[in-house]
């Protein structure tokens, strides 16, 4: 697990950018501590940040070379599949330099060209420069784990592993906010690949690679898309059997370390068959940790604390306070782009605590996008119901609902009042923050005329390339694709890597990815509980108290802390001069928005919203 950062000049016959491509090391330092490297080679310059992993010896320092010095590499990441690909390579005769599993991506790229991407399975972005086609190629795993940056400046293009690198590296081109893309963040919460939040700056998008040659612009190939194939057919039981299977062999692959590893529990469903997987597999106590709240309705510890009893691991816990999101500036900054899902405070504190002991910690992230784990598909299957109505009986059916929903529960009325325009509107009312015309009445001119509806038609395309699934495996494909990209692994990688530790996810290896996508709706829910197949696998190895209880978000007590101890902070950035001369709201609706933490439908995920905004805007906006 590493940071890489480059730059290609647009001119060949000028040198690549040493000194910028340093300051972007430098600026993502804490990703790899323990080494860095730089390499200049006419217009290209590639940099690394070295956390030491596999192969802790001076040979594993990047970047990479192939025998003769015409291809290099950097990668910030792991390929699970090294060792497969390492022996038939030196079969072929190459001769590798160290045991890391990077190298093998420079003597694939010798054998295959860019075509080498498609075999390699694991969590990486990589840059690879071939000096005798004057080629750069930059690359991103099947699930985007691993991020890679690029933007376009007057003299090339530079490349990071964190964008707030390209923000600052270049003070002779200063960054300049994408209101467009902020639009597009006040919908979702997060900034959706390919866009950045700056104006000339891209995300590599997952499972694609990108080719760039001097003054040219980059050329962009998907190279893997989760299948949607033949549905499967087999009983629940015979399916959790080859999903225990399947997971076994992603676990053990995962374990591969020559450093201290451990596992994130928070006590559900996904963490803990990790952890029980892990502990078949290891010779000794498995490492487990978790974090807990004060509030008990947002605390899992207990099971957490379960788990660990039953496998006799070596548990470490955290209870995170209000007065500890005082580090809120830190984790704008690591991000580089607004981004306010709040667990990213837990996820911080709790990587924090777990790289204290260990180097590598592996999670049960994606299994809730890749088994139908959340609660929100019983609303969407709703939806799915009216679709399969007869005309006539449309109207009625969503105007009952709707008066249902406004009397009992405020977001099924709103679901209700889109329930006719199709999947992609409806269901970004269960995802989304301000959400269509809900924007108007907040947004100043300058929001006003970067407004648009293109989280909307993002959703609808990813629905028409899942249009072979049934519908609830078309939502857990479109959660797959935007929600778990772009905001789960997000947060995952910039609190884990500012804290220099590497988190693994068994439930993103390939083989487990492609099993869930086969799955028909009946095994991915069943009487309105998700994730069944998972659930019956997981029965072979945890407590019941862990399989059928209640589903727990992963997120802070927000809704208490802002009637307390982060009020201040709220009036102070929300409701002072700086955000009210921007101009970019109303602030009459901002102040309406803050007053609601005082009453009895608090819109705290809002105003959450709205404050993580406010705090980039500072650290790189207001500044810039």
């Amino acid at each position: 697990m590493c940071g890489i950062s480059g730059f290609l000049s647009h001119d060949p016959k000028r040198p690549g950018d040493a000194r910028a491509v340093q300051r972007m090391n430098d600026a993502i330092r804490h990703r790899g501590p323990d080494a860095e490297g730089l390499l200049a080679d006419g217009p290209c310059v590639l940099g690394h940040r070295r956390l030491s992993i596999i192969d802790l010896s001076p040979e594993g320092r990047q970047p990479l070379p192939n025998e003769d010095g015409s291809v290099a590499v950097v990668v910030n990441g792991e390929i699970y599949n090294f060792q497969e690909i390492r022996d038939e390579l030196v079969a072929k005769g190459h001769s590798f330099r160290s045991r890391s599993d990077s190298e093998v991506v420079v003597h694939l790229y010798e054998e295959l060209g860019e075509a080498c991407v498609a075999r390699l399975h694991g969590m990486f972005a990589l840059a690879l420069w071939d000096s005798r086609r004057q080629r750069l190629l930059l690359a991103r795993d099947r699930a985007g784990k691993k991020p890679l940056f690029y933007r376009h400046l007057r003299e090339g293009v530079a490349f990071a592993s964190e964008v707030h690198a390209l923000a600052t590296a270049f003070p002779d081109e200063p960054v300049e906010a994408d209101l467009g893309v902020v639009d597009e963040y006040l919908t979702l919460a997060y900034v959706p690949s390919p866009r950045a939040a700056f104006k000339d700056t891209h995300k590599l998008p997952a499972a694609h690679y990108a080719v760039l040659e001097a003054g040219r612009p980059p050329r962009l190939e998907r190279y893997w898309t989760r299948p949607v194939g033949p549905l499967r057919t087999e009983s629940t039981a015979a399916l959790a059997d080859e999903l225990l299977v399947l997971l076994r062999g992603a676990v053990r692959r995962r374990m591969v370390a020559d450093v201290p590893l451990g596992a994130f529990l928070s006590g559900g469903v996904d963490s803990s068959t990790i952890v029980a997987l892990m502990a078949e597999a290891s010779d000794r106590p498995v490492k487990t940790f978790s974090i807990g709240f004060a509030e008990a309705d947002y605390s899992e510890v207990a099971f957490a604390r379960m788990v660990a009893k039953r496998f006799g691991t070596d548990h470490q816990e955290l209870e995170v306070r209000a007065d500890m999101v005082s580090v809120l500036p830190e984790i704008v900054r690591h991000h580089g782009e607004p981004f306010a899902d709040s667990s990213a405070v837990a996820t911080w504190y709790l990587s924090k605590m777990t790289r204290e002991h260990v180097t590598v910690s592996l999670s049960g992230d994606a299994g809730d996008e890749n088994f139908g784990g959340y609660r929100r598909y019983n609303t969407a299957r709703i939806g799915h119901l009216y679709d399969r109505l007869p005309p006539a009986l449309r109207g009625p059916a969503q105007a009952a609902f709707g008066a249902f929903g406004r009397t009992f529960f405020p977001y099924l009325g709103r679901y209700a009042a889109r329930m006719s325009e199709g999947e992609a509107a409806r269901y970004l009312v269960l995802v989304g923050q301000f959400v269509g015309a809900e924007r108007d009445g907040l947004y100043g001119p300058r929001m006003r005329a970067a407004r648009g509806d293109e989280s909307q038609r993002r959703f609808e395309r990813v629905l028409a390339a899942s249009a072979g699934r049934e519908p609830l495996g078309r939502v857990t494909d479109l959660d797959w694709h935007t929600y778990m990209i772009d905001d789960i692994n997000v947060k995952v990688d910039i609190a884990a890597m500012a804290h220099a530790l590497e988190v693994r996810c068994p439930f993103l290896d390939t083989a487990v990815v492609e099993f869930a996508a086969a799955l028909p709706d009946r095994q991915l829910m069943h009487r309105g509980e998700g994730k069944r197949v998972l659930r019956e696998a997981a029965r072979r190895l945890l407590p019941a108290e862990v399989i059928d209880r209640k589903k727990m978000g992963f997120g802070i007590p927000l809704e208490h802390w802002f009637r307390h101890a982060l009020r201040p902070m709220v009036n102070d950035l929300l409701l002072d001069r700086t955000a009210r001369e921007r101009g970019l709201f109303d602030p009459r609706e901002v102040a309406a928005l803050v007053a609601t933490l005082d009453g009895r439908a608090p819109r705290y995920d809002r105003v959450w919203t709205l404050l993580m905004l406010e705090l980039w805007l500072r650290e790189f906006v207001d500044r810039a």
